[in-house]
């Protein structure tokens, strides 16, 4: 079962909300995951993305791969 650290999509319609979470590659965007290891809010400027990096680095080290948009709004936390 290859993991994949993804967005999943919550909010209403035009006021999007996300969890970042680790997840089966084959499920759908908003469905089952294994664990939610963050948020991330691109309404906010600042203050958007909040990640427990202890739930990250332990996904990591279990070999999931990270999705190019998770990887790109990382850097943001920092």
């Amino acid at each position: 079962m290859p993991v994949i650290l993804r967005l999943s999509r919550e909010g209403a319609k035009k006021k999007p909300f996300y969890h970042i979470v680790a997840t089966d590659s084959r499920s759908p965007r908003d469905g089952k995951y294994l664990e939610a290891i963050g948020t991330y809010d691109p309404k906010k400027e600042s203050e958007g993305v909040k990640i427990d990096r202890a739930k990250l680095e332990k996904w990591i080290q279990k070999g999931a791969q990270i999705s190019d948009t998770v990887r790109n709004i990382l850097p943001k936390k920092e």
